[in-house]
């Protein structure tokens, strides 16, 4: 089944990083407040990683040498 109406993208208009601990351990907080609202992503470090990876990935499209 295919979407037929696509949704406006988010667009970040600020961003901020955090840690919490707990007692599994720390958790990264990634809160990025939006033209939609405000989005927290908790992180341990695979997903941080992954983050960072398609971030990566996505800046070497943006801008390639």
């Amino acid at each position: 089944m295919k979407r037929k109406d696509k949704a406006a993208p988010f667009v970040p208009t600020e961003i901020h990083v955090s840690t919490v601990e707990d007692d599994k351990g720390t958790v990264g907080i990634l809160s990025i407040q939006t033209t939609e609202g405000l989005l927290d992503i908790a992180l341990d470090e695979y997903a941080a990683d992954a983050i960072l990876k398609a971030v990566s990935s996505i800046k070497a499209k943006l801008n390639p040498t």
